[in-house]
């Protein structure tokens, strides 16, 4: 954003009010037309997601030019001036709930699940209720290490809402700063190690491979990663390696693979990094809402059954197949593993099938 309109970015005004919360901003000539919740969401100083943005509209905590906009689809023109508020986040204490698990092992100092797609790992805006921690701190009846907010406590690493697979918490202080410790060193110097399956896109240039680029915060999409500079202020370092274990052809053009079995282990532990080193080499996978989007429609060249089962796909299709690590207190290295959800299943199967 600029002090000055070029007619392009937003033009960020200092509000008359001592208010910090306060943001206010004039519409740019590029964004007349534009609905006021995506203007907001790809304009604000801070990252804010589509739908808090559109809770803000709900809650009158949005105004273009003084008046309150009918709804979150209200359109916006240039050289309008839209203020919005943004209340301080409340902290929030996960309450236990009572929601079924998947235990592939437990002792004293940790529990390693198999989290299914669709669960969010811990409270979050908008996810307040019906997360893992919700569903631990009622299963470990308040014996988790740090549980009593909202920031990953207890929790040593993550899988995305739509990704399924093996995870491992912990429940003892030592447990939690051993683990903390070793998924840091990304195996570097211990027996950590990730493997997960992805179904993708079309076929990787070679049947195995690695994956070597920074990724960083997507340019206009304030939620999402892309590969970046090595240079770039908020570069990672992100190193993915894969090996293809199927490949499965389209129907009507033998020759042409339409979709990849992937098997992906990870260097490093970035954000979304698979979903986005798969799209960056030009296979995303498949069911992924926010990086496979532009590819959905080669669901139309899937055979019948295989095309239903990718409609019946509500996630990117993705699960975190094992998980190895030194056990904190025995010093062993253990490892577990989880067989995908039954939709992601079903799809290879229809896939194998091809008819």
């Amino acid at each position: 954003m600029t002090e000055g309109d070029n007619g392009k970015d937003p033009v960020k005004i200092v509000p008359q009010q001592d208010n910090d919360a306060m943001e206010v901003l004039m519409v740019p000539h590029s964004a007349d037309g534009n609905r006021v919740d995506k203007f907001i969401s790809q304009n604000a100083s801070d990252d804010i997601s589509r739908a808090r943005v559109q809770a803000l509209v709900r809650q009158g905590q949005v105004t273009i030019n003084g008046q309150i906009p009918r709804g979150t689809s209200s359109k916006i023109s240039a050289g309008d001036v839209v203020r919005y508020a943004m209340p301080p986040a409340e902290e929030a204490i996960p309450q236990p709930e009572e929601i079924a698990l998947d235990i592939l092992f437990e002792d004293a100092d940790l529990i390693v699940v198999n989290k299914p797609a669709g669960m969010v790992v811990h409270p979050a805006p908008g996810n307040w209720s019906g997360t893992l921690v919700n569903a631990l701190l009622h299963h470990c009846k308040g014996s988790l290490s740090g549980i009593g907010g909202v920031k990953r406590p207890g929790i040593v690493h993550r899988l995305d809402k739509g990704t399924s697979g093996v995870m491992v918490v912990a429940k003892s202080y030592r447990a939690h700063l051993d683990l903390q410790e070793q998924f840091a060193d990304h195996g570097r110097t211990g027996p950590l190690e990730r493997a997960y399956w992805a179904l993708v896109w079309g076929a990787p240039p070679r049947m195995k491979g690695q994956i070597d680029a920074h990724l960083g915060r997507h340019p206009t999409r304030r939620l999402q990663r892309s590969v970046v500079e090595a240079d770039a202020v908020d570069a990672k370092h992100a190193v993915t390696h894969y090996q293809v274990l199927g490949r499965f052809n389209d129907p009507a053009q033998p020759d042409d693979v339409l979709v990849s079995l992937v098997e992906c282990r990870l260097e490093t532990g970035r954000t979304h990094q698979i979903r986005v080193h798969m799209t960056h080499l030009g296979n995303p996978l498949l069911g992924d809402p926010e990086y496979g989007r532009q590819f959905a429609n080669r669901g139309a060249r899937l055979s019948p059954c295989a095309r239903q089962r990718f409609e019946d796909l509500n996630h990117q299709a993705l699960h975190a197949r094992s998980l190895g690590f030194r056990h904190p207190t025995t010093g062993e290295t253990v490892s577990f593993s989880a067989d995908p959800p039954q939709d992601i299943v079903a799809l290879i199967d229809a896939l194998r099938a091809g008819d």
